[in-house]
């Protein structure tokens, strides 16, 4: 009763604390969508509804992948800082897939290849499209939420970073957009599906506005020129009409975009510094080698900078990030206007002319292939390794789990260049080097069938001034080469550079440090005469036509021929035997039922076929059995052990076996691969044995006959037939 009365005087206070209305507090979202069919796919953004605190976010939707991009911006820029302080970062969540990270450790850490190359991707073609005088930091955090497997996510990244970035106050000239693009039973494809992928001889990203490609990049199976060009068109063609959505959509839903803290150099400051290097400019960029011409102009920027900002003063007319900017800028036209007006490069080539060439092969003695390749101030020392299954790079993504059997790795250390600085894990820039060199490479490769090993190829930039990307595919091709890889035929790679003003414009081979830098374009190509393996381009400044990249690819294609007659010279083809150091390697194919057998119970039979030969064994679940070792008999041994244990006995068939036991009524005498049969005392010999003890003992050898196997297995045997 007591309890019940509580109850009742507990109801009653909360009856009298309840309003008269119960109304739901709700949350009001701005929601605005767009959606644009492009090919087969329709793409729908969405926002106001997801990170209303960032600068500009998206969704983008296509199926039931979903990718978020946000973009957030600082009100002020530093004073400190005469670059673009621009931050991209890409993630792919494993939950978008319904998965986890397969290490002990399932929170995402640091970022993957993948991640890293996608951030590169994102990086490439917006960047430029920042205004000229913007310092104020930058982050874009773009993430795949969820995945289907079948739609490819990377053009979709771009396209949710180009929409966050348009509706955001950062001040983003032009809306851009990417298309991937496949090259099926000779049809052209726009944004093949994970699977159509597969079957693809081209495997295009592009991205650019609705005037012009901005970011190229591509790996092919030798296609021509014109099959490129005619792919970049094909995907152009859906770029405009994503960019032309995303203008509109800009203007309905864009927040107002800060120009505010441009800074700019005046123009007299461009007049005060000419006059004041007068031809000593011109002079130290027509150094021709590269250390003395940037010591001539570190030299000549001090003056400048001692000039503009003497000692002892308080007040300067100028700002200190304002000079630096105006000098380079100041170099950059007088290195143009000499190219321009006289095809005069700072190295004293014409425009078409590749640097001298010096390789050298063989130079590690104990490296399994070794190449020294030398392209002008650029020098890259590749190394080939061959090695088993052990030796592959596992790898993790949303998409799969797998092993990787080729892959280079690129190494950029700060003497390259001759600066004291950190050696530690590789950069952005690294990874996506030696990804660009790995991928050129991979179409020379033989089948798996015909080279069953894992190839690691090193790429240790020795001196750098331009394209030491393509100094790693030419290099990493000779290795390969000079490791006794059976590649299909040599490629070499080549950088092509480009100079535009209005309507002029010279297309620069093998460019160097220095014209990549203040140039126009750096478009990279591998190859031979006969096709293209990869492409990568990247532009600084809109209005690159068709008719330009044109032309770029043919001055290309003479310039990879010229460089790829001075690797034939020195290797024409691959050696026939591989290094003496190299390990052997042996492929068995058993059935597999078989496996079981040759691992055995708990792997101890495994364990004692390593043991015994030294080699290294593995076995997938197909029945294919890899056997590794640096010692060949080890290898034969192992082979013999293992093609002895899933041998089937044959009735009729004569064996050398080994004597296991005796018994009173006969022998039981092992074959092979560990099977044993009966040999009854009257199959011994052609006359009667009473004491088979006194004629054999347990682990002789004996030689024996099949004569029949019945149903369940048991084998009959015969000494008597042999005799």
């Amino acid at each position: 009763m007591v309890m019940m009365s509580n109850q009742a005087h507990f109801d009653s206070n909360l009856s009298i604390r309840k309003p008269k209305e119960n109304k739901r507090m709700t949350i009001e979202f701005q929601h605005e969508t767009l959606e644009i069919e492009v090919g087969e796919l329709k793409l729908c953004f969405e926002t106001g509804h997801m990170a209303r605190q960032a600068s500009g976010s998206v969704v983008l939707k296509v199926g039931d992948t979903m990718l978020f991009s946000a973009v957030t911006t600082k009100k002020e820029a530093s004073e400190d800082i005469d670059f673009l302080p621009l931050r991209v970062d890409y993630q792919e969540k494993f939950s978008s897939a319904g998965k986890t990270l397969g290490g002990f450790i399932k929170r995402e850490g640091r970022p993957t290849q993948r991640e890293t190359l996608m951030s590169r991707l994102i990086d490439r073609p917006i960047r430029p499209l920042f205004p000229k005088g913007f310092y104020n930091e930058v982050q874009i955090a773009t993430v795949l939420l969820s995945y289907d497997g079948e739609t490819s996510p990377d053009p979709l990244a771009l396209c949710a970073t180009s929409a966050a970035l348009s509706i955001s106050e950062a001040p983003f000239a032009n809306p851009i957009g990417a298309v991937r693009v496949g090259l099926i039973n000779e049809q052209f494809v726009i944004n093949p599906t994970m699977e159509q992928q597969k079957e693809s001889k081209l495997d295009l990203l592009l991205a650019g506005t609705k005037d012009a490609i901005l970011m190229i990049e591509g790996y092919c199976d030798f296609l021509s020129e014109e099959q490129i060009i005619e792919a970049i068109e094909l995907g152009h063609e859906s770029i405009k009409k994503i960019c032309v959505a995303l203008i509109d959509w800009k203007e309905k839903v864009g927040k107002k975009q800060n120009f505010d803290t441009l800074s700019v150099p005046p123009e007299e400051l461009y007049k005060e510094i000419k006059e004041f290097v007068g031809s000593r400019l011109k002079d130290a960029l027509a150094l021709r080698e590269k250390q003395p011409r940037e010591e001539a102009m570190s030299t000549l920027k001090k003056e400048v900078m001692n000039h503009f900002f003497p000692e002892g003063t308080v007040a300067f007319k100028f700002k200190k990030r304002d000079v630096a900017l105006a000098y380079k800028e100041t170099t950059s036209r007088v290195m143009r206007e000499a190219i321009l007006e006289s095809n005069s490069r700072p190295d004293g080539r014409k425009t078409d002319q590749v640097r001298p060439i010096h390789i050298k092969q063989s130079l590690l003695p104990r490296a399994h292939g070794s190449s020294l390749f030398t392209r002008g101030e650029t020098q890259a020392l590749a190394i080939a390794t061959i090695g088993g299954l052990n030796m592959g790079q596992r790898y993790e993504t949303v998409h799969e789990a797998d092993i990787e059997q080729f892959y280079l790795q690129y190494f950029f250390p700060p003497y390259s260049v001759g600066e004291v600085g950190r050696i530690g894990p590789p950069g952005r820039r690294e990874v996506g080097h030696g990804k660009l060199a790995e991928r050129a490479l991979r179409p020379t490769l033989p089948s798996k069938t015909e080279f069953p090993y894992t190839i690691r190829l090193e790429s240790q930039i020795m001196e750098s001034n331009g394209s030491s990307s393509m100094a790693s595919v030419c290099g990493g091709s000779l290795a390969l080469m000079d490791a006794g890889v059976p590649v299909l035929r040599p490629i070499s790679g080549i950088a092509m550079g480009l100079i535009l003003e209005e309507d002029k414009f010279v297309i620069l081979s093998d460019i160097s440090g220095t014209e990549d830098a203040l140039g126009d374009m750096d478009f990279k190509l591998t190859g031979d005469a006969d096709g293209i393996t990869a492409f990568q381009m990247d532009i600084k400044v809109e209005g690159i036509t068709h008719e330009i990249m044109r032309q770029a690819l043919a001055q290309a294609k003479a310039g990879r021929q010229t460089i790829l007659e001075k690797m034939v010279e020195v290797c024409p083809k691959a050696k026939k035997e591989l290094s003496k150091w190299a390990p052997r390697i042996v492929i068995l194919q058993v059935k597999p039922s078989q496996i079981g057998t040759i691992i055995g119970p708990g792997g101890k039979q495994i364990r004692a076929i390593t043991e015994e030969t030294g080699v290294e064994l593995d076995i997938d679940d197909e029945g294919v059995v890899h056997i590794t070792g640096a010692d060949p008999a080890g290898v034969e041994r192992a082979k013999n052990i293992v093609e002895d244990l899933v041998a089937e006995v044959e009735i009729g068939a004569v064996y050398e076996g080994k004597i296991v036991s005796i018994v009173n009524f006969g022998m039981f005498v092992q074959v092979i691969g560990g099977k044993e049969g009966l040999c009854h005392i009257s199959e011994i010999a052609n006359t009667r044995v009473d004491d088979i003890t006194g004629l054999f003992k347990e682990g002789d050898p004996l030689k024996v006959k099949v004569l029949d196997i019945n149903d369940r297995g048991q084998i009959k045997l015969s000494h008597k037939a042999t005799l």
